[in-house]
């Protein structure tokens, strides 16, 4: 089906894996990205019960939705090798960083109930909210990385130090992406929980809210006086608006929403916040995929210019037309099958 519109409708190959791997990413941020948030506020909860019960809200989906960054990073690497090869290598530590809090969160989840000692579940408690904090965080610097760009030369190979990625707007978008998957975790939440523990999630939530409209209202003004290659599209094309428009509007509703106890569709306006985002980003790059710092000519990671050969990609749209409805209709199943408030029992964690 894939291969077939995009002969239809004209479109590039390298341009169709690029839309694809967006979306794959965009699908793993919405769906990992609320357990993330969901990790961040657990050491607000004080009760042992409201812990469990918070785990236990993303206890059947938090392994799944780490699905999709699997095939997201599967989809990079296969599509556009040279981008894939050059992004882990400039940024090798923080990459090392990731996989690490992603092995740690991953235990804290399953240790922490196999004891009942205060303590062991006390120290499995921290591991779990601070590494979701620092994933969320990974995330958005990695992302921050990309859109600001990074120095390269003529053979796309990193020419830089470390210094050169830590930088204040990475920073930046890593306190937003957490801010807002704070915010998407809540609205989770309170879609799982009932009592006192969902009437302390909705004060967190309103903070949470409050303090991503800043930290988005500062970054966007950042990036308008200090990266004007993210803007130039727009500029050239007024059409474009559409997109920050969207992503304008679903922000706006999320408090509107949830000030009238409507977490379901302020949950979908969030996931609609970070998919809007990640287009606007993907917009603003096109054709490039890093940006190079440097003043070498030529030295940009474009999607033609790093992607596979047309034969392969059209191979892997064929297998992207089977694969990805069922990894979309298994998502859809598992969450329909655990859907409604969090009930404990003996199985839980």
């Amino acid at each position: 089906m894939i291969v077939l519109a995009a002969d239809f409708l004209g479109i590039e190959y390298p341009t169709w894996w690029f839309l694809i791997v967006g979306a794959l990413f965009s699908g793993y941020a919405i769906l990992d990205g609320f357990d993330f948030g969901a990790g961040a506020w657990h050491l607000f909860f004080r009760k042992e019960e409201s812990r469990r019960i918070a785990l236990n809200a993303i206890g059947p989906v938090w392994d799944g939705n780490e699905v999709w960054l699997v095939i997201g990073g599967g989809a990079l690497f296969a599509g556009f090798p040279i981008f894939y090869g050059t992004l882990l290598s400039s940024m090798y530590v923080p990459f090392m960083l990731f996989l690490m809090l992603i092995i740690v969160r991953a235990i804290s989840i399953e240790f922490r109930s196999k004891e009942p000692m205060k303590w062991w579940r006390q120290t499995w408690d921290m591991a779990y909210s601070i590494s979701s904090i620092l994933l969320a965080i990974s995330l958005g610097f990695v992302l921050g990385n990309v859109l600001q760009g990074l120095p390269l030369d003529e053979n796309f190979e990193f020419i830089g130090t470390w210094r050169d990625y830590i930088g204040i707007f990475p920073i930046m978008v890593g306190a937003t992406t957490l801010l807002l998957f704070m915010v998407h975790g809540a609205l989770y939440l309170l879609m799982k929980t009932e009592g006192r523990l969902y009437d302390r999630i909705k004060i967190f939530l309103t903070k949470a809210i409050i303090g991503f409209v800043l930290s988005f209202s500062i970054l966007t003004l950042y990036t308008l006086l200090y990266l004007p290659h993210l803007s130039d599209r727009l500029r050239e094309e007024p059409l474009a608006f559409v997109l920050p428009l969207i992503a304008i509007l679903s922000i706006a509703n999320i408090p509107r929403l949830a000030s009238k106890s409507k977490f379901g569709m302020a949950f979908i306006f969030s996931a609609l916040t970070i998919s809007s985002l990640l287009a606007l980003v993907a917009y603003e790059l096109y054709p490039t995929l890093l940006h190079s710092t440097s003043s070498i000519p030529n030295s940009h990671i474009t999607v033609s210019n790093s992607a596979s050969s047309d034969k392969s990609i059209g191979i892997m749209l064929v297998f992207v037309a089977i694969g990805i409805p069922l990894v979309g209709s298994y998502t859809l199943f598992v969450y329909k099958t655990f859907r409604g408030k969090v009930v404990l029992d003996e199985h839980s964690y």
